[in-house]
């Protein structure tokens, strides 16, 4: 589910800023590129056992991410259930505690890039 008015599109920081800032609301980068990083938080949901992954996507628009002085821009903002073994599950519908947790972290986020 693609997350939209969260106010995070579109905003720019740099790379050690922006881990920085999403390490401290446990946001992981975990994929990453030349010109591309994907940061993933992990949201449990304790009534169905299940997993979700809110994840924030970026691109370089200044340097390469090997430079933590790199400008990023966030692209997009999703969430998604996670399925075995590696994937998201986009279309899923998402519980609402899921969802408002989701919702404060990406403002949380948008506070600390402000």
């Amino acid at each position: 589910m693609l997350l939209e008015n969260t106010g995070l599109n579109g905003m720019r920081s740099d790379l050690g800023h922006l881990d920085e800032s999403g390490d401290k609301l446990g946001f992981v980068r975990w994929q990453w590129e030349y010109r591309r990083a994907t940061y993933d938080l992990k949201l449990h949901d304790r009534t169905n056992g299940q997993d979700y992954f809110l994840r924030i996507t970026t691109r370089a628009v200044e340097g390469k991410l090997e430079n933590p002085e790199a400008i990023l821009e966030v692209e997009a903002v999703y969430i998604g259930r996670a399925t075995f073994p590696h994937g998201l599950d986009y279309e899923s519908a998402i519980p609402q505690p899921i969802l408002n947790a989701a919702t404060q972290r990406t403002q949380d986020l948008k506070k600390l890039l402000s």
